[in-house]
């Protein structure tokens, strides 16, 4: 069975509604989505109100280039139903997968499909600003709902 250990990692962080789920479902998709020489990662999974600020910053307050329009507390990666994927290549064929792309292609269209039919939001989706590495799960709560809801072992009670 192919996965990357720091998707695995990442994903022990996500909201407990998902986690077991979206595991089963990356390893699905890195096994029967992709082919050989490419790996699914998630960049991002859970992000904590700290590190959207930094994120929200940049381009704003800090150098570099503007990644996100959502400040602390208005992302679905802050309550850990929303991750960011990127692709690495085994380019050489040695199994080090040393080259990430965030290119859409084939691959990356494949990812795409198979996440939205389990039932994931995509960025490339949304009507005013894309977010092309992006998928999230809402459960139908906004943003609003889960910043004020119960909290329980960190994570909103949804």
């Amino acid at each position: 069975m192919f996965y990357d250990k720091m998707t695995l990692e990442r994903i022990e962080k996500s909201h407990p509604k998902i986690r077991e789920q979206l595991k089963k479902d990356y390893l699905k998709c890195n096994n029967t989505v992709l082919g050989k020489g490419v790996r699914l990662r998630f960049a991002q999974v859970f992000r904590s109100y700290e590190e959207q600020a930094a994120l929200y910053e940049q381009g704003r307050i800090k150098p570099g280039k503007i990644v996100t329009n959502a400040g602390p507390g208005a992302s679905y990666h802050n309550y850990g139903l929303a991750f960011d994927i990127v692709l690495l290549y085994d380019r050489d064929g040695n199994g080090t997968f040393e080259s990430a792309s965030w290119e859409r292609n084939n691959d990356w269209n494949n990812v795409v499909e198979f996440f939205k039919r389990k039932g994931y939001e995509w960025g490339g989706d949304w009507r005013s600003i894309k977010d092309y590495p992006h998928f999230q799960k809402s459960f139908g709560y906004s943003i609003a709902e889960l910043r004020y809801a119960p909290i329980e072992n960190g994570y909103p009670c949804i």
